[in-house]
């Protein structure tokens, strides 16, 4: 017998647009939340070509979809086709979720930076008053900084290799942003590398040499969960904080925003889980 759910003409469907998509966890962790709150909605991914965001969310107005996630190269595309935006996606020019309003409209949200706060308090790391050494200067970078600043963060330094790439993230982050150096690493409460290094290898994004045990020190990689950066952190005695609990809350968000439940995130993770053992095999 399966376990798949039974899809009726009632059922609502929602879906990752991005390419390449095959690859999205996006489905696994969707309809393990589907499943946990027992609504009648399912969730695919659909290949968009770049370029045709717009068609897409055409698509979405058409068929009614009850919500789309949004990745690569589609964010800002979508930011600039969407009737409107919530703060985070307006300050960041970027859009990781649509939704349709009750007006027939439809609305571009981000909870990439909101997911990431998220997965912080949800290993009891609070933000506020709290100093920051983020690593990196892209997409994800940068909504990481913009919910900090939201959170409370007293001192966001953004340490990254090119100067002028890091002065747009330290506008995001407002009166606390600051361009980093490397000593920031050992004196910041919260180190997060938001950047793709140690993805699938053992490379390090900074000097490992700096970490202390007073620290929190998080990645967004999450392939693998403990990377070479977490694993020297936690010989270090620092708190650490893997990348998959990001990927996981952002989603969340995204339930919660489209049909109005926060889902059971121990649910969703645990799919995520199973989906990477099962391509580990």
């Amino acid at each position: 017998m399966s376990d798949r759910p039974l899809i009726t003409g009632a059922t609502r469907v929602a879906a990752v647009i991005g390419s390449p998509v095959r690859h999205s966890l996006s489905p696994a962790l969707h309809n393990a939340a589907f499943a946990q709150l027992g609504i009648d909605w399912v969730y695919t991914a659909f290949e968009v070509a770049p370029g045709s965001a717009s068609g897409a969310l055409a698509a979405m107005r058409v068929l009614g979809l009850g919500g789309l996630s949004v990745t690569m190269p589609h964010k800002e595309a979508v930011a600039a086709a969407v009737d409107s935006l919530d703060p985070a996606a307006a300050a960041l020019r970027s859009v990781n979720t649509v939704a349709p309003q009750a007006d027939g409209s439809l609305r571009g949200y981000s909870t990439d930076g909101a997911g990431f706060v998220a997965s912080l308090a949800a290993r009891g790391v609070a933000v506020a008053d709290r100093t920051v050494c983020l690593l990196g200067a892209g997409a994800a970078a940068r909504s990481i900084a913009d919910a900090l600043a939201r959170a409370g963060a007293a001192r966001i330094a953004v340490l990254n290799r090119t100067l002028s790439t890091a002065q747009d993230t330290v506008r995001l982050a407002g009166d606390v942003g600051v361009h980093g150096v490397a000593a920031d690493v050992g004196t910041a409460d919260l180190v997060v590398n938001a950047t793709s290094v140690g993805m699938g290898s053992n490379d390090l994004p900074c000097d490992v040499s700096l970490l202390r045990s007073q620290q929190v020190v998080a990645d967004v990689v999450y392939h693998p969960r403990q990377t070479a950066l977490l694993r020297a952190a936690a010989a270090a005695g620092a708190t650490t904080v893997d990348g998959l609990g990001m990927l996981v809350h952002q989603a969340a968000l995204q339930q919660q925003i489209w049909h109005g439940a926060l889902p059971d995130v121990a649910a969703m993770e645990a799919a995520a889980e199973r989906e990477l053992a099962a391509r580990r095999q």
